[in-house]
């Protein structure tokens, strides 16, 4: 939390010196007692400069005063409906005296959610990791997928087959799979049958069995979502049988 509070008598270079160093685009001021004075965003140093104040004026005459923050006493749903409100990315969280006691980011809001994790005024939110936020796409031969979320306890992913391509027939040993299908048409085999897919067709892959998704059509993307669940999500615990691509054993 130290990297986002900044006193009222530092100066908007302090300021903007912690946000360069710190990797931060907000800082939350408070006073020597640590109450809460309000808070300061690159925006605000952008727009009190423009006002007429240089780098040497204390932040205290930059800063917002008007501001939405959490009571210490506040639960989940006050935050979620806090964080309604667009405008805000971040909420201090303060006692009854306005003293600091923590602060949450929308971000950090989120990653809770997604985790499971049980939501406290108090909870060390610097100790959330981004990354379940920030999963990249991946390219295969047959299209690419990205994960939507990824924790302890699921990984879920939405998926594209491009016209005419299919996924390697394959099984998991630590994973079981429920495939939602969005968009296009294809055939799914699993074990030894063969169902054609259709959009809002849903089907589980059990631990082990063999399987694969086939877009059959020459000019649509096949959509599908797949949840996983188990106790290993890695790519690695794939097993190949058959594929067009020469992966079989890699």
């Amino acid at each position: 939390m130290t990297k986002h509070v900044i006193t009222n008598n530092m100066s908007l270079r302090d300021a903007l010196q912690q946000m360069n160093d710190c990797k931060v685009k907000f800082l939350v001021v408070t006073d020597s007692d640590n109450r809460v004075v309000g808070t300061l965003t690159d925006g605000d140093i952008r727009r009190s400069i423009l006002g007429g104040n240089d780098l040497g004026s204390p932040v205290e005459n930059s800063v917002c005063r008007n501001i939405t923050y959490l009571d210490k006493e506040d639960g989940l749903s006050e935050a979620v409906e806090a964080f309604k409100d667009e405008r805000f990315e971040f909420l201090p969280v303060m006692d009854s005296e306005k003293h600091l006691i923590n602060i949450i980011t929308r971000r950090n809001l989120n990653i809770m959610l997604l985790k499971d994790i049980i939501f406290s005024t108090d909870f060390d939110f610097a100790s959330l990791d981004d990354i379940i936020l920030e999963h990249e796409i991946f390219t295969r031969p047959w299209g690419f997928y990205k994960t939507t979320v990824l924790n302890d306890m699921y990984q879920s992913k939405v998926i594209y087959v491009m016209p005419g391509q299919a996924l390697s027939l394959q099984s998991h040993k630590r994973r079981e799979e429920y495939w939602q299908i969005v968009k296009g048409t294809g055939t799914i085999q699993i074990g030894e049958s063969v169902h054609t897919v259709y959009p809002g067709a849903s089907f589980f892959i059990p631990k082990g069995c063999k399987h694969r998704m086939t877009n059959t059509s020459a000019d649509e993307t096949l959509i599908f979502t797949e949840v996983q669940l188990g106790d290993y999500f890695g790519e690695d615990d794939i097993e190949r049988y058959e594929d067009r691509y020469s992966r079989v054993g890699k």
